[in-house]
């Protein structure tokens, strides 16, 4: 079993000897301290744990066994925005316990965990009060010994952290007394970060793109690069059930398999099909669990809205009871997915394609040149699908053909944003213009697979003897919806066809 914890704090160290010998000053009439309690000293033990390559330490992850201390056990800790970090802990025992290792899986894979450096701490604590003696944050002074294989290195570290629900406010106001007593926000992000670097023994950093190089093939790289990071990064999201982390981890994907066909004239496509469909594939899988959530949200906006005497029967208890069964199925299915050698295989391929790229001759034109003729191809697949679906009568083969349009108004929507790095503007504008075009043909097709769950939702409450009213009452809202939504998309798309006309990118 793991607990999770959000730290939100700050670290300093003293910019000088004199400094340091002053210690860390008093603290009370900072902000809302009004007091300052110690809390006595403790010893800490800790060894930190990575791939021989350092695959966690790049990304700002630290995996640790701690003895000592109230919390000792093994954490690992998940950067969350700059000094925010979510802390997941575990039981203190030899091996690494498997919630843990779940959710290093992502970049950890087929590589092994090694001890990399071992930090000693010797900490004494104090506690910052406020007038009504309510815990605000916590005080750590920290004398550090970092031992990596022969190498030694010792410094003093102090450490601000925030109790729950605290104004992070009060971290710059203790930083503005501490700057004034000679401390200074470290450098190093974590103790491990300065560890790495004092013993040198640093991550390998990843090149940085050269700035002279405007190739297609370098930015078309470097948006790939973008969007495996993302897939890798959502991996433990998912396992933890973060909001909206299905959705960006299948945005990733899809953003990859796009780009990959966009800009087949780039990369070889003998090379990239088969890793498409790879991402088709984990798509597919996670699109049930997101499935249900957007249906969820929406069913439950839709009742929301309904006059209370079209509520008939228990219908928010029929909604949770379908959910419920649906969720049950579609996380595991996820879950069982993310942990699958399919999924490992497929990011050591992309890691693979990224290390040697199968370039082709068009990856060393210029990407003013190259991109805007990929930009207009996916614009004119889309132009060919929409003119198709408007001369289709109503129905579902109309609805059929709405949803080809759909998924070819996203494509042409990631060309763009892959070249807004190269292009700028022209590409941002594009993408805007053909983000509003996939935005209601996503609310049309949404509509349509609304529908039939509500015939199912019908059918359970008919058959559990309650009433179907309320269900047959937002089915006829959602036809209503997406007839609306038909009879807007000829203007809308005029709107963002007359956009690209002044992108200046319809270069053949």
């Amino acid at each position: 079993m793991a607990d999770t914890k959000r730290e939100i704090e700050r670290k300093f160290e003293f910019t000088k000897a004199k400094a340091a010998r002053r210690g860390v000053p008093d603290l009370t009439g900072t902000g809302r301290i009004a007091d300052v309690r110690d809390r006595g000293s403790v010893d800490l033990d800790a060894v930190y744990y990575d791939t021989p390559d350092q695959r966690l330490a790049a990304d700002g992850l630290t995996l640790r066994r701690r003895t000592g201390g109230e919390d000792a056990g093994w954490h690992l800790k998940l950067p969350v925005a700059p000094g925010v970090r979510d802390e997941v802990r575990a039981a203190l025992s030899d091996t690494l316990p498997p919630p843990l290792a779940q959710l290093v899986r992502s970049r950890v894979r087929d590589s092994s965990l090694e001890p990399q450096v071992r930090l000693l701490s010797s900490r004494k604590v104090s506690h910052l009060l406020d007038a009504d003696g309510t815990l605000l944050a916590e005080l750590s002074t920290d004398e550090v010994t970092a031992e990596r294989a022969d190498t030694s290195v010792s410094w003093t570290e102090v450490e601000v952290e925030l109790a729950d629900g605290v104004d992070p406010a009060l971290l710059d106001a203790v930083e503005k007394s501490f700057r004034k007593a000679g401390l200074k926000v470290s450098d190093a992000p974590s103790k491990l970060a300065r560890a790495l670097a004092e013993t040198g023994n640093e991550p390998p950093a990843r090149p940085d793109p050269d700035p002279a190089d405007t190739s297609a093939g370098a930015y078309v790289l470097a948006y790939l690069r973008e969007q495996l990071d993302a897939l890798i990064a959502q991996d433990p999201a998912v396992r933890r059930n973060q909001p909206d982390s299905v959705h960006q981890m299948r945005v990733a994907s899809r953003r990859l398999r796009s780009a990959f066909k966009s800009y087949r004239r780039i990369l070889d496509r003998d090379v990239t099909d088969p890793i498409g469909e790879e991402l088709r594939w984990l798509g597919s899988e996670l699109g049930v669990d997101r499935d249900r959530e957007v249906l969820l949200d929406r069913f439950e906006t839709a009742l929301g809205d309904l006059p209370r005497d079209t509520l008939i029967g228990p219908v928010r208890g029929r909604l949770r009871t379908w959910n419920a069964a649906r969720r049950s199925g579609s996380r595991r299915r996820a879950l069982a997915v993310l942990d699958s050698a399919r999924h490992l295989t497929l990011l050591n391929t992309l890691e693979a394609l990224l290390a040697d790229p199968p370039l082709l001759p068009g990856a060393a034109k210029p990407a003013a040149k190259a991109f805007p003729k990929a930009i207009l191809r996916d614009y004119d697949r889309l132009a060919t699908r929409i003119d198709t679906a408007l001369e289709l009568p109503p129905g579902e083969e109309r609805d059929l053909a709405l949803h080809e349009a759909r998924k070819a108004a996203k494509r042409a929507r990631y060309a763009a944003d892959a070249a807004v790095p190269a292009l700028g503007k022209p590409a941002k504008r594009m993408s805007k213009a053909m983000k509003s075009v996939q935005t209601l043909l996503g609310d049309h097709q949404d509509s349509v697979v609304a529908r039939t769950a509500l015939r199912d939702l019908a059918g359970q409450a008919h058959a559990a003897g309650e009433s179907a009213f309320t269900w047959g009452v937002l089915h006829a809202r959602e036809e209503a919806r997406a007839e609306l939504r038909q009879r807007e998309l000829p203007e809308a798309w005029a709107e963002a066809a007359a956009e690209k006309a002044h992108l200046g990118i319809g270069v053949r």
